[in-house]
């Protein structure tokens, strides 16, 4: 079991972690804010500078055990009650180049020095309006 956690939950829960979000149209203090995350909202536009952002480690870490843990059970009921799995060592690379090259992207925006990092977010929000998306989704935040 702890062979099919390196060789297939871990890249795929990296793989949809990265593919696969929500957005949350949210209330704030101030101006309206799209923040993005599931099952919680974990980054959001920075208040300061335009270019920034802002990420909120315990609702990220919550995100990707929530993602970690979903293909575990997955993986884990599959592999004891229906058949074993076998990864093919030519699948665990690809899965393994795939989930290093989509989390390129999301380290280049981190690295930022004009992100800002909270430990927990430090406003509360009232949600107007949420959805799903996936990475090569474009989406039109002007309300009609």
């Amino acid at each position: 079991m702890k062979q099919l956690i390196w060789k297939l939950a871990l890249p795929l829960t990296i793989i949809v972690f990265i593919v696969f979000s929500k957005w949350w149209h949210a209330l704030l203090d101030g101006p309206d804010a799209i923040l993005y995350g599931f099952p919680l909202p974990y980054t959001c536009k920075g208040f300061h500078t335009s270019m920034s952002l802002q990420f909120f480690f315990i609702e990220l870490l919550i995100d990707l055990l929530a993602y970690f843990l979903f293909f575990f059970m997955v993986i884990y009921l599959t592999n004891r009650f229906l058949f074993p799995i076998k990864i093919p060592k030519t699948v665990s690379i690809i899965l393994y180049v795939m989930a290093c090259i989509l989390l390129c992207l999301p380290i280049l925006i981190a690295v930022n020095p004009d992100n800002v990092f909270y430990m927990k977010r430090p406003f509360d929000i009232e949600v107007i309006d949420s959805g799903y998306d996936f990475i090569w989704q474009d989406q039109d935040w002007r309300r009609q």
